[in-house]
């Protein structure tokens, strides 16, 4: 017996032998390990050298293309005030002169892009946008004042690439220009048609010029309005804003600056704050301007009152002290509803309500119930005694024997009624 079983064990290491070397052998159509990982390793590095040979070629095309094909989006320029007689290092062009009176300036136009550009040279009148930034007419549209009275020397230039140039301009003063301040602007511009549509890119400087006379700066305030922002806290403060417009009814440009106030009925609650960021105005101009309160009690009724006042804008070298400007003022008044308060007072309103109805109708369903009880008792009583009654009323009278009125033996007997005899039969 141990004998088989020890052949057995020898026969079964013999195999198992003989699989081990069959698994070490290489097999056909097999690829060993350390092979695969050669050749993963080899695939990579031709990614990444294809990657960089291609990304060279690409921007070797692309610097080939913005040489030879400059793109519009390249090409700027600046502008700035020469160094004249009016002046150096200035920001922009202000000056003041009488009427009929000549001012000789120069623009410089420097540009930056890397090929030459060709620019057109004007000037037109200055307004306020909206935001209050001071622009210029467009060059299709006509200027009647300042604008009009610049004349530009050179009204298209050449300018080749890193090349400033000079523009000489001169601002004529007509010998009926009424006294005040005026806007303008000089500017270097260049038409870019882009799929059809032609836009005008323009780079310039503000020209300021007060005609000498009597100045009458003026200011006014209208078109006052309240908005309110509550929050979701009941009774809690909330946000308020103010929107007013700032008019220059005078001849002068104005630095102006306002104080707007919040408050309740009879002035409970104020909130004011200073109006800021507020632009110059230039005369005849108007501004729209929203101030934003924050703790404004919400007490229904408020009351926003606007007080403005201004300074007119002087220049360095001013010959004369410019007049003062006199204040103006105005009121409007809005609502300031809690709406989370006012929506939970109703809710309260409308449960207590809804109880008191409630209430009352439960009462007259139960007096209601109550008659019904009482008029039902009363009506089965009554009916009770009826009955009774009708039943007394079919019962034969006391004292009668049975049976009909004439089988009774006392009637036949003389004296009837009025007998005494009867009668003593009867009740005794």
């Amino acid at each position: 017996m141990s004998q088989a079983v020890t052949s057995q064990s020898n026969a079964a290491g013999a195999r198992r032998a003989r699989h081990l070397a069959a698994s070490r052998r290489p097999q056909p159509g097999r690829i060993r390990p350390d092979t695969l990982r050669l050749l993963l390793g080899a695939a990579v590095a031709l990614v990444l050298a294809l990657s960089a040979w291609l990304g060279s070629v690409a921007g070797a095309g692309a610097a080939n293309a913005a040489e030879g094909d400059p793109s519009d989006t390249t090409v700027s320029w600046s502008v700035r005030p020469a160094d004249t007689m009016q002046g150096s290092g200035r920001p922009n062009f202000a000056y003041e002169a009488l009427p009929g009176q000549s001012v000789s300036d120069a623009l410089l136009v420097t540009n930056r892009s890397t090929t030459g550009i060709e620019l057109d040279v004007y000037a037109a009148d200055g307004f306020l946008t909206p935001d209050g930034s001071l622009d210029i007419l467009p060059k299709d549209q006509e200027s009647t004042e300042l604008g009009s009275w610049v004349e530009v020397a050179s009204p298209r230039i050449s300018v080749a690439s890193g090349e400033t140039v000079e523009i000489p301009f001169e601002v004529t003063v007509p010998e009926n220009a009424p006294p005040g301040d005026y806007a303008a602007g000089v500017v270097a511009s260049m038409s870019v048609d882009a799929d059809g549509v032609v836009t005008e890119r323009r780079l310039g400087s503000r020209v300021h010029l007060r005609v000498t006379g009597d100045l009458a700066p003026a200011l006014t305030v209208s078109d006052v309005s309240v908005a309110y922002t509550g929050t979701p806290v009941p009774f809690a403060p909330g946000d308020g804003s103010v929107t007013f417009t700032l008019t220059n009814t005078g001849n002068a440009r104005l630095a102006p600056d306002a104080v707007v106030q919040l408050s309740g009925p009879f002035g409970l609650a104020p909130v004011s704050v200073r109006g800021s960021d507020l632009p110059g105005l230039l005369p005849g101009s108007s501004i729209e301007h929203t101030v934003q309160l924050a703790g404004v009690a919400p007490l229904g009724l408020v009351t926003a009152d606007v007080v403005a006042d201004a300074e007119v804008v002087s220049r360095p070298g001013d010959s004369e002290t410019p007049p003062e400007v006199a204040g103006a003022s105005a009121s409007a008044s809005g609502w300031a509803v809690p709406w989370t308060s006012l929506a939970l007072v109703l809710l309260v309103a409308g449960l207590v309500t809804w109880w008191l109805v409630a209430r009352r109708r439960a009462k007259a369903a139960k007096a209601k119930a109550i008659d019904d009880a009482v008029a039902a008792a009363l009506a089965a009583r009554d009916a009770a005694e009826a009955e009774a009654h009708g039943a007394g009323a079919e019962a034969p009278s006391e004292g009668s024997a049975s049976g009909t009125p004439s089988d009774d033996p006392s009637d036949d007997a003389p004296g009837s009624d009025d007998d005494p005899a009867r009668e003593r039969v009867v009740t005794g």
